[in-house]
């Protein structure tokens, strides 16, 4: 047997094909059923919370805008990125053409660039509902939450565009062979995406994070200070969302800090790095945790899931189901907390 018919081309025809190395037929079958267990899983919880807010008047809120942009961008990462690194990774080879080569990064990358925006805003969102609850409504309506949804993936596309500036011109400058899809940024440039995409925005939701945990305790002192009926609601939200919010940022900071190793380490971050693969698909599950996070602690999500999967949505007053507990009460609580610091 020669050498060829060993490592079969990417594509015969051509001469200066690349050879394609692809897995043994038994480890390639699981890591394709784990590859569409994974992307499956990450499209299917993030549509469920795109139609739990689309579909019901009372989710139609700021907050809930912000996290169905980010339902939306993790939606996509399942549906479309995750299957071609996937195919790419298994197959050993770039099947897909010099335009999709040049197209795809910059799209994985606009992406999870406007995921990493749209979780820094729901942070500053969470510390202003909670920090100014006074002035949140007047502060935060459903336009301005739109118009900050628009402006990061506008944000997205053009910074993006500037980091893949020289990819997109040229996707096969670095290539070897026909078969692959080479991208390469350069140190200085990975080192500028590390502060932008993830210091800048890990820095921001910490501090904010912690913010909001402090002054979510300090509230809760308070209250049981005084003798307001409603103290357990108001404890129980206000941990939720210290809870919850404290632990989107650990899972953010698990999956996007490894993939900025070889920036940290003074090398040039490239996918033809051995170990790339790792780095990246350890970021894409992010995309899949993120709504994992909000069925668990978010009652309004789990109460919408139960009316999706009874087909209770399908009936003609569905959109006006009430889906949340939490409303005047708490925000009455808040203010009233407020008042009393204020006081003192």
């Amino acid at each position: 047997m020669d050498s060829s018919e060993a490592s079969p081309l990417c594509f015969p025809n051509l001469n200066s094909s690349c050879r394609r190395l692809p897995p043994p037929h038994s480890e390639s079958a699981l890591l394709y059923t784990l590859l569409a267990f994974v992307s499956l899983l990450t499209v299917t919880l993030n549509l469920l919370v795109i139609i739990s807010i689309s579909h019901f008047r009372q989710l139609h809120t700021p907050t809930n805008s912000l996290l169905l942009s980010l339902a939306v961008s993790d939606l996509v990462v399942g549906a479309l990125v995750m299957p071609i690194e996937g195919l790419r990774y298994m197959e050993t080879c770039w099947l897909l053409g010099r335009l999709m080569c040049a197209l795809t990064p910059y799209v994985s990358y606009c992406l999870l660039s406007a995921s990493v925006g749209n979780m820094v805003l729901i942070s500053i969102d969470r510390y202003l509902s909670i920090c100014q609850p006074l002035l949140y409504s007047s502060k935060i309506t459903l336009p301005r939450a739109k118009a900050s949804v628009c402006l990061c993936w506008a944000c997205s596309v053009l910074y993006n565009g500037c980091i893949l500036i020289g990819h997109l011109e040229q996707p096969d400058r670095f290539q070897s062979c026909h078969g692959e899809c080479v991208v390469v940024i350069s140190h200085i440039a990975g080192i500028v995406d590390l502060f932008v995409t993830f210091v800048g925005p890990s820095t921001v939701m910490v501090v904010l994070y912690m913010r909001v945990f402090v002054v979510a305790i300090s509230q809760m002192r308070v209250i049981r200070l005084q003798t307001v009926p409603a103290a357990p609601i108001a404890k129980i939200s206000e941990m939720k969302a210290a809870r919850t919010l404290g632990i989107v940022i650990a899972v953010f900071l698990m999956c996007f800090c490894p993939y900025y190793y070889p920036s940290i380490a003074g090398e040039a971050t490239s996918n033809l790095l051995s170990y790339f693969a790792v780095l990246s698909w350890i970021m894409l599950t992010n995309s899949c945790v993120n709504p994992l996070i909000y069925a668990l602690f978010y009652p309004w999500f789990r109460k919408a899931i139960k009316l999706i999967f009874t087909l209770r949505i399908l009936q003609p007053d569905s959109r006006d189901f009430k889906v949340s507990m939490f409303g005047l009460v708490t925000v009455m609580i808040r203010h009233a907390v407020c008042i009393t610091r204020l006081c003192v």
